[in-house]
C-alpha cells in the first residue's frame, strides 16, 4: 500500500512532538530535582548541558547511516532509549546517574531529531522551508501537550511519576509512528523532477553535496557560527527560565502559564518562518527574526520585572523568533548543499546546538551563581542574536558553493 509523503511528514511532527518533553518540560523538573537531593543548580544544569552534547554531537553518524538505510530501524531503537532514559530519571539518587540516564534520553531524541527531519528533506525539496518548519514545530511545540499535565502530577504526587508516566507514553507512540518513516526512491514520482526551492526569492545549487565537500566550503562555517550564536538565547531560555522566573518575582501561576504558551511560540515560529523564507528567502528572513529576537531576550529583564504580562509575552517573543533558526538553518542547508546527503550534512551544523548548550545550560546557571544576576546572560545573548542579523547580510553576498572550486552567482529558483 502506498503512503503519502503527507502521511509520513505528520507522523515525523508526531515523532519530534514526543520527544519535546525532554528539553522543553526540564524547567518543570529542576526545582523539584534540587530539593529532593539538595544538589547546585549549576550541577543539576550540567546534565541539561550533556542532554544537549548527545543530542546534536550524535546527529553527524546518524544521519550518515539514516540517508542510506532509511530512519525506520534508528528511530525504533531510539524509541526505546528515551524511554528507558527519561523514565528513569525519576529514579537519579546520584548525580552520575542523573548525567547517564539523561545523556541516553539525548542519544535516543539525535536518532528521532534526525530521522525526522530527513523525511521533511527528502519528500519536499519543493517546500523545504515549510516541511522543516511542520517538523521542528512537533518538537518545538509538542511539549505543550504535556506541560500542564506534568505540573499537576508533580503537584500532587512527586517529579519520579512525571517522569515515569510521560516516558513510557512517548516511547510507545513514537515506535508505532516509526514504522512509516523510510526514505523516498530515487524514481518517487511524489519526488522525482521536483526542485528545492520555491518560486519566488530562494537561491538555489544545482549540485549535490557529500559532507566532506561541504567541509570545505566557507558557506558552511558561516552557516554553522550563525546557528551557534542565536541558539544560545533560546536555550537559555528554555533552561534557566525557572530561575529566572524566581529573581523577577514571577508567581508560580505565571511561570506554568509561560511555560504553557513558550513551546506554542516556539512551534508557530518554526512553522511562520520557514513558510516566510520559502517566499522572501532564507536570508532575509533572517534578518528580520534574528533582530526582534535581540529586542526580545531585553525586554524579558526590563519589561517583565515584576509584570508577569510582560514576562509572558518577552519570553514567547523569544522563543517565536528563535525556534526558526531550525527550520531556517536545515532548509538553507539543503538550498546550498542539496538534498542527496540531507540527513548528515545537516546533522554537521545541528552540532552547533552542543556548543551552544553549554554557554545557555551550565555556564549560565554559573554567571547567575556568581553576580546574583541574569543581566549579563541576557544583555550578552541579544547582543549575539544582532551580530547574527549582521552576519545574515554578509550572507546575501556570499555566492552558492560550488565543486569545482569557483563560487557560482546567485541563483534564484524560477517557476
Amino acid at each position: 500500500m502506498r503512503i503519502d509523503r503527507w502521511v509520513r511528514l505528520v507522523a515525523s511532527i508526531i515523532a519530534m512532538a514526543m520527544i519535546a518533553n525532554l528539553q522543553y518540560s526540564w524547567a518543570l523538573f529542576v526545582k523539584p530535582i534540587m530539593g529532593a537531593t539538595h544538589w547546585k543548580l549549576s550541577d543539576v544544569q550540567l546534565g541539561f548541558t550533556l542532554f544537549i552534547f548527545f543530542e546534536t554531537w550524535m546527529m553527524p553518524l546518524a544521519g550518515w547511516f539514516m540517508d542510506r538505510l532509511g530512519p525506520r530501524i534508528f528511530m525504533s531503537v531510539a524509541a526505546i532509549l528515551c524511554g528507558i532514559g527519561w523514565a528513569g530519571l525519576g529514579w537519579a539518587n546520584t548525580l552520575t546517574q542523573l548525567y547517564v540516564l539523561y545523556s541516553l534520553a539525548g542519544f535516543g531524541a539525535a536518532l528521532i531529531y534526525c530521522g525526522s527531519t530527513v523525511v521533511g528533506l527528502k519528500w519536499f525539496p519543493d517546500k523545504l522551508g515549510l516541511s522543516s518548519g511542520l517538523i521542528a514545530a512537533g518538537f518545538g511545540s509538542g511539549a505543550a501537550l504535556f506541560i500542564p499535565s506534568i505540573a499537576y502530577i508533580i503537584r500532587a504526587g512527586n517529579y519520579r511519576a512525571a517522569f515515569l508516566y510521560t516516558g513510557i507514553g512517548q516511547a510507545i507512540i513514537t515506535l508505532c509512528v516509526s514504522q512509516i518513516l523510510v526514505n523516498p526512491k530515487p524514481d518517487d514520482p511524489e519526488v522525482a523532477g521536483k526542485r528545492a526551492g520555491s518560486r519566488f526569492k530562494v537561491r538555489t545549487g544545482a549540485e549535490q553535496f557529500t559532507w566532506v565537500e561541504m567541509l570545505r566550503t566557507p558557506q558552511f562555517y558561516v552557516l554553522y557560527a550563525m546557528m551557534l550564536m542565536m541558539g544560545i538565547g533560546g536555550l537559555m531560555v528554555t533552561a534557566q527560565v525557572g530561575s529566572v522566573a524566581d529573581t523577577l518575582g514571577i508567581s508560580k501561576i505565571a511561570f506554568t502559564l509561560a511555560l504553557t504558551i513558550n513551546p506554542l511560540a516556539n512551534g508557530a515560529g518554526r512553522i511562520f518562518w520557514g513558510w516566510i523564507s520559502d517566499h522572501a528567502g532564507r536570508e532575509k528572513t533572517m534578518i528580520v527574526a534574528f533582530l526582534i529576537q535581540a529586542l526580545a531576550l531585553v525586554s524579558v529583564l526590563r519589561l517583565g520585572r515584576n509584570s508577569p504580562v510582560w514576562f509572558i509575552v518577552s519570553l514567547a517573543v523569544v522563543l517565536f523568533t528563535w525556534g526558526e533558526i531550525y527550520s531556517l538553518f536545515p532548509a538553507a542547508m539543503a538550498d546550498f548543499f542539496g538534498t542527496r546527503n540531507a540527513g548528515v550534512n545537516y546533522s554537521f551544523l545541528y552540532s552547533s546546538k552542543g556548543v551552544a548548550s553549554f554557554m545557555a545550560g551550565w555556564l549560565a546557571a554559573r554567571l547567575f551563581e556568581k553576580t546574583g544576576t541574569w543581566t549579563v546572560v541576557f544583555y550578552g545573548s541579544a547582543t549575539l542574536a544582532f551580530l547574527t542579523a549582521i552576519m545574515a547580510f554578509g550572507l546575501i553576498a556570499m555566492p552558492l558553493p560550488s565543486k569545482r572550486g569557483q563560487l557560482e552567482p546567485a541563483k534564484v529558483a524560477e517557476p
